[in-house]
């Protein structure tokens, strides 16, 4: 879960910026002017960040966590594969916000509603056999412990560090 908030801290800037874009290239001149494509244009640049991230292994968050997800044999995933694990990962917030809409919820309510379907889809992941949240066993992934070897520079700079 850590690496999941340090995600979304990371994803504050992929936001600031497609904003940015949407407003300079659509011309728009209030913030709800175009709400529902500025939505779907950052939905496709999320999908367009996590599947091209998760192609090579590891977003930057992941880096930072030592985690990588990698496909059920042990292998990088496909662009395809990741653009399907990107897509599955919305679980996490579909239900309540359809449930929000449908019922009509006030903001609180919505807010709660999404809380708790988030505790309660994450205490699922201890129901599956390996542990994994079930977008990823739905996609065909998984999440692993992963530590980047050492370069050949890194290791002889290290060792004479270590004799001086």
């Amino acid at each position: 879960m850590a690496c999941w908030m340090y995600e979304g801290l990371l994803m504050f800037g992929v936001v600031f910026i497609t904003g940015y874009l949407f407003g300079t290239l659509s011309q728009t001149r209030h913030a709800l002017d175009n709400r529902h494509a500025l939505q779907a244009f950052v939905f496709v640049v999320f999908g367009i960040y996590f599947a091209w991230f998760w192609a090579k292994g590891q977003t930057l968050a992941m880096k930072t966590w030592n985690i990588r997800v990698v496909g059920l044999d042990g292998r990088a995933i496909s662009q395809k594969r990741a653009l399907l694990r990107y897509v599955l990962s919305w679980l996490w917030f579909l239900p309540p916000l359809g449930a929000s809409w449908l019922f009509d919820l006030s903001g609180a309510e919505g807010g709660v509603l999404t809380m708790g379907w988030v505790a309660v889809w994450a205490v699922l992941a201890r129901f599956h056999p390996q542990r994994q949240f079930w977008h990823d066993a739905l996609a065909g992934t998984r999440l692993v412990t992963w530590v980047a070897p050492e370069g050949p520079k890194r290791a002889a700079r290290m060792a004479g560090n270590r004799k001086a």
